[in-house]
């Protein structure tokens, strides 16, 4: 039998390595939506659409490719990762700048993501032990984070409601990156997220129905339930699967470390956002940061 053509892995090597980039990319601009979305309709009930219509693309979507479903075993499982990666990540930060919480506030509680990963890793052994250029890359990464949100953290009013439901989306992201890793299996990331999202939707559901509220169909809210579904949901959230069960936890994490500074330079180029000198060094070491994490021996 014939081996792969010469040069065969190239392309899907290039493919492998161009994955952290995207999806870096396609995380940030969930601001852009929030910026979009949220005047015109309610926070969970958005989201609760958003699933709905992602749910369907994702089923109509593994029907064409014929792929499988994940074991009945893996159901509950992927139903924990959908419940606290989706509902309780993209709900409580929706809710908090809902609520008043300035973006930048947000990204710095939800930015502590990698390290609370790199401290659960380093008090349970559960992956390679975290070391010296690695906790630094950590720091310098937050420092990065702090540098492009600082000019941010007055804005919007800080309360008890919308401080804790970004410390609910700081845990659930969280927690929901480490039982990915350690409980879900290998399986298609189609059908996969298909289970999660249908999870989030049972969560986030009676919830929307509680917060109540209008839609005002506006263009702005169809292009940002659009981009939700077809650009954050269907690529963003199917590359960090691919991310979680291709690599180490900590490494997929530090990669939330560069999402606020390009955040920042997505709403210098679509909002003529101020894009100072702090934002630039903070992005720089961001990226540093994450280069020093993610480096081999």
């Amino acid at each position: 039998m014939s081996g792969p053509a010469p040069g065969a892995a190239a392309p899907h090597a290039a493919l492998l390595a161009a994955m952290p980039g995207v999806f870096v990319l396609i995380w940030s601009t969930g601001f852009v939506v929030a910026r979009l979305g949220m005047p015109h309709a309610p926070a969970l009930g958005f989201l609760a659409w958003r699933y709905a219509l992602s749910i369907l693309a994702f089923w109509l979507w593994v029907r064409w490719a014929r792929a499988a479903w994940p074991a009945r075993a893996q159901w509950p499982h992927l139903a924990v990762t959908g419940s606290l990666m989706h509902a309780g990540y993209l709900g409580g930060v929706w809710l908090a700048v809902k609520h008043g919480m300035g973006a930048g506030t947000s990204a710095l509680i939800v930015g502590l993501q990698p390290l609370l990963t790199a401290l659960w890793i380093s008090a349970t052994g559960q992956e390679h032990r975290v070391r010296a250029h690695q906790w630094l890359g950590l720091v310098l990464g937050l420092a990065g984070l702090v540098l492009v949100v600082w000019r941010k953290l007055g804005v919007g009013e800080v309360g008890a409601f919308n401080f804790a439901c970004a410390l609910v989306a700081l845990v659930s992201i969280t927690v929901g990156t480490l039982y990915q890793k350690r409980f879900v299996r290998p399986c298609d990331v189609r059908s996969a997220n298909a289970v999660q999202l249908l999870a989030a939707l049972a969560v986030t559901l009676p919830l929307a129905w509680l917060e109540g509220g209008a839609f005002d169909l506006q263009p702005a809210l169809v292009g940002a339930m659009a981009w939700s579904v077809l650009g954050l949901t269907l690529g963003g959230s199917s590359l960090l699967y691919l991310l979680i069960q291709r690599g180490a936890a900590m490494r997929v994490t530090s990669l939330m470390y560069l999402v606020p500074p390009c955040t920042a330079l997505l709403g210098w180029l679509l909002f003529d956002e101020a894009l100072g000198l702090l934002v630039l060094a903070g992005l720089a070491l961001a990226a540093l940061g994450v280069a020093l994490v993610v480096r081999r021996r």
